[in-house]
């Protein structure tokens, strides 16, 4: 019965580790961009969704809606000003470094305004639990899953039987291509970092629901979704949830059974052990059949 609650624990883990890592996944697959202020991001819609619970007592589930149009905005005004700007005089390293100085300013920032003691969103059910057999099944927890995989069903629908979707998924595909049938694809990385700014926005509002944040946590977001993307595959929402949900799996079952200091060490070692195996993920990269 132990084995089975720590499953259902690393799965209901696995899914926020998903829904954080998609946005990055998306941009490195779409742009080429490795963006290490992810999880300044997602600290960012943490915050957010509890500065709105806090002000107006509204559910963080409800909430996510108004986060993620927020989001959305700060990712399209991010690409379009300083990453393009790196882009254009420097190069894709030169838009790393610039994501990684954002990051430390995001933090700072945060610190600044929210102190850097930890918040925690405490909705009414969020102390409420079911017993199914020996199994404890955490409302909340529970909540967050499901709002998880509902939120990356959407997006992979969007992706592929949206207009968008498809323009977003030609321009990684082949940008001259995609120039050439009229595509602004400026226009189109702009709308790939709001869509992954949104998703970062939503999952850090589930997150403030699971598990108490502060602002240096931002850096362990980052790195979780890096290795979520090395374990399931680059672009796809599927790979995420995949390389998520493994992740969840591992994680818990690591501290679990060898004790709470080792989970860091395990995912390093499986991180190495993918890169050296299958570099790719184990679904592959969405978008490198027609590069």
């Amino acid at each position: 019965m132990l084995a089975i609650q720590t499953l259902v624990d690393g799965l209901v883990l696995g899914g926020l580790y998903a829904l954080s890592a998609v946005g990055f996944s998306l941009i490195f697959g779409v742009m080429g961009v490795v963006n290490l202020s992810h999880g300044a991001l997602v600290m960012l819609g943490a915050y957010l969704t509890w500065f709105i619970w806090h002000g107006t007592g509204l559910d963080p589930l409800l909430a996510i809606p108004i986060v993620m149009a927020v989001m959305a905005a700060v990712g399209y005004l991010y690409q379009r000003g300083p990453i393009q700007l790196a882009v254009d005089r420097s190069s894709l390293l030169a838009s790393m470094l610039v994501t990684f100085g954002v990051a430390l300013m995001l933090r700072n920032v945060l610190v600044l305004v929210f102190s850097p003691d930890m918040k925690s969103i405490s909705p009414g059910y969020a102390f409420s639990f079911l017993r199914v057999g020996g199994v404890t099944l955490d409302l909340v927890r529970i909540a967050a899953l499901a709002a998880s995989l509902i939120l990356l069903g959407a997006l992979a629908w969007a992706l592929n039987a949206t207009r968008m979707g498809r323009v977003i998924r030609a321009t990684a595909q082949q940008e001259l291509a995609a120039r050439l049938c009229g595509v602004n694809a400026r226009h189109v990385y702009g709308l790939t970092f709001a869509l992954s700014a949104a998703f970062a926005g939503a999952s850090g509002a589930i997150l403030g629901i699971v598990i108490p944040f502060s602002p240096p946590d931002e850096s362990l977001w980052t790195l979780n979704a890096f290795v979520v993307v090395t374990l399931g595959g680059v672009g796809s929402p599927a790979g995420a949830l995949l390389g998520g949900l493994l992740l969840g799996v591992i994680s818990t079952g690591t501290s679990q059974l060898i004790g709470p200091s080792f989970p860091n060490a395990m995912m390093f070692l499986i991180l190495v052990l993918m890169l050296l195996v299958r570099p790719t993920g184990l679904l592959g990269n969405a978008f490198s059949a027609s590069r």
